[in-house]
């Protein structure tokens, strides 16, 4: 498929059955009613609404227990239970996938600022992350050490405006290839490339000089609305793509 900037988010049909080869994008608010929050935030398990809790902050808390119930109620239409009855398990770097899961599904979530994305597929392992673009984030500062010396070389050589949208660029491909793989940041930052350049389409370029892991992922860039940007990583090759608004989803049951 085009690796161009995917920008349409469409509502979604009322029944989801995804081909092997299909990849699901949700584009969420984590900013709601209070009573839309009381509803959604009766899905949760016993160690969500604990971990809720401990969140310092409303805001924080908030929009914890709206990622979560909006997961569940995504899940729940790939899954066919009731939201509440999705089960997580988690890997050795933290990485959750589905415990009731016969249909074999993957997913993966990102947020910030208020907005959260939620990858769906059955292809094979998925990650994803969104980041609102800012402009206070000390660029050659943040490069240095966690991105690769190709990375801040092709870095130096651009203007201010391009270097801010390649850094960007970087570090949510870069951030998504590694919540793909699942582990973590002991797979570190600065040892594998991805294309970064405005206007260039989402690659890994080098990991560790393994030739394999570069055919092994796919990726893509989504511009999930205004001053965000955010890119997917996906196992495999030939992924049709469906970019889905959930507005609205919080009142589905």
């Amino acid at each position: 498929m085009n690796q161009g900037i995917l920008n349409t988010w469409t509502y979604p049909p009322a029944v989801l059955s995804p081909a092997e080869n299909e990849v699901h994008v949700w584009r969420v608010s984590l900013d709601l009613p209070p009573d839309e929050l009381a509803r959604i935030g009766e899905l949760l398990a016993t160690d969500e609404a604990e971990r809720a809790a401990r969140f310092r902050f409303k805001k924080d808390r908030d929009q914890f227990v709206a990622r979560r119930g909006l997961l569940r109620t995504i899940l729940r239409r790939y899954l066919d239970i009731p939201p509440e009855k999705v089960t997580f398990t988690y890997n050795t770097f933290g990485k959750p996938t589905i415990g009731n899961n016969p249909k074999g599904f993957h997913f993966n979530l990102s947020h910030s600022s208020g907005l959260a994305l939620i990858a769906v597929t059955r292809r094979g392992e998925i990650g994803v992350d969104v980041e609102r673009i800012r402009k206070d984030v000390e660029i050659d500062q943040v490069s240095e050490g966690l991105f690769s010396e190709t990375e801040r070389d092709t870095l130096r050589s651009l203007s201010p405006k391009a270097r801010r949208q390649a850094f960007f660029n970087c570090w949510t491909r870069k951030e998504a290839y590694l919540k793909a793989r699942g582990e973590g940041l002991s797979f570190p930052l600065n040892q594998f490339t991805v294309s970064i350049l405005p206007g260039e389409a989402p690659r890994l370029l080098a990991a560790q000089n393994d030739a394999m892991e570069i055919e092994r992922w796919a990726l893509y860039q989504l511009a999930p609305a205004p001053d965000y940007i955010a890119a997917l990583a996906v196992e495999g090759r030939g992924h049709q793509l469906s970019c889905w608004s959930g507005e609205g989803l919080s009142r589905d049951r």
